[in-house]
């Protein structure tokens, strides 16, 4: 199976188990989030769409990268007060943190301090 196809199976999946309850496929309601450029993006089907509509099926919302992990939690809180699967709202939560927190630039590493006998012999040298 090509990678492409197995992502395209897992769409809507939020855990990536091979359940009914986490399935995109089998379920009128699913959230998928994604990493974008432009930040992070959750995509609901909208219940009232026609089975053969795609772009207008779905409603898009995003979570920009730096909006942090409150951001992320009332977004998919908004969606679990409508109604709309709110079994998922911890799995969605784990999902939009989790990439909000990959997207972060890390902080940089501070220089190695120099123990032991060499510190000894710097500090000998520079007197």
């Amino acid at each position: 199976m090509s990678s492409d196809l197995q992502w395209l199976l897992l769409r809507g999946n939020l855990r990536n188990l091979h359940s009914y309850k986490f399935s995109g496929l089998a379920n009128a309601k699913t959230l998928d989030i994604t990493d974008s450029s432009s930040g992070v993006q959750i995509t609901a089907r909208k219940t009232k769409a026609v089975a053969g509509a795609v772009k207008s099926a779905y409603a898009k919302s995003s979570v920009r990268p730096r909006s942090g992990s409150r951001r992320a939690q009332g977004i998919v809180a908004q969606y679990a007060k409508r109604g709309y699967r709110p079994d998922l709202r911890t799995a969605a939560l784990a999902r939009v943190s989790a990439l909000v927190a990959a997207q972060k630039e890390p902080k940089p590493t501070p220089p190695k301090k120099i123990r032991g006998k060499k510190a000894q012999a710097v500090e000998a040298t520079s007197e």
